[in-house]
């Protein structure tokens, strides 16, 4: 049982760690999209700004100055905490792979494997903790942004939406949560 439980969650840490760096690497945080007219298409991201003509589907994206240049704060926040995910749940991965009991590493050892998958555990639960937040701050700006049009009669058209790369963090975030939980309460 313990040794289905760890690949298990291995498998599910392995698919949300991909799922939190195609987030942070990927530039479709927000979208915006016009309403009436449905020429073109938006997407902002941590590091870029695409816009797609939804006519001929020309996309062109324009880089961010540096990324040391002032931004706002949602992004400045959003990228710290999704590289931090990033890195940890990447180390997580590291120590769950030695730890794993179908892994020759230390295998005369069996109680140090244990505390292995456990402290990857703890790893992973902190990465996705952090990522949750990163996700979830970026995407309540949105909806702040979107209400604050709104309130003052700025429409024009214009709609927010979460992109797919936020989902996708979401959705990594938790998955390493997920895996933290089966490796922290689980396993023992």
């Amino acid at each position: 049982m313990s040794a289905t439980l760890q690949v298990t969650a291995f498998g599910l840490a392995l698919l949300s760690t991909l799922f939190l760096l195609l987030a942070t690497c990927t530039d479709c945080w927000m979208v915006n999209a016009d309403d009436s007219l449905e020429v073109s298409h938006k997407c902002r991201g941590l590091w870029r700004e695409c816009v797609t003509n939804m006519q001929d589907g020309v996309r062109t994206c324009d880089q961010y100055d540096s990324i040391l240049a002032d931004h706002p704060v949602k992004i400045v926040v959003t990228r710290t905490l999704m590289i931090t995910a990033d890195l940890l749940a990447g180390l997580a991965l590291a120590t769950l792979v030695l730890g794993l009991d179908c892994i020759t590493f230390l295998k005369e050892d069996p109680c140090v494997k244990l505390k292995m998958c456990y402290g990857a555990g703890v790893i992973l639960g902190a990465g996705s903790i952090l990522g949750l937040i990163g996700s979830v701050w970026y995407a309540v700006d949105v909806y702040v942004e979107r209400a604050m049009l709104v309130s003052h009669n700025i429409l024009l058209g214009v709609h927010y939406d979460f992109g797919w790369s936020c989902w996708l963090g979401m959705a990594g975030s938790t998955g390493c949560f997920v895996a933290s939980v089966l490796l922290t309460c689980c396993l023992y």
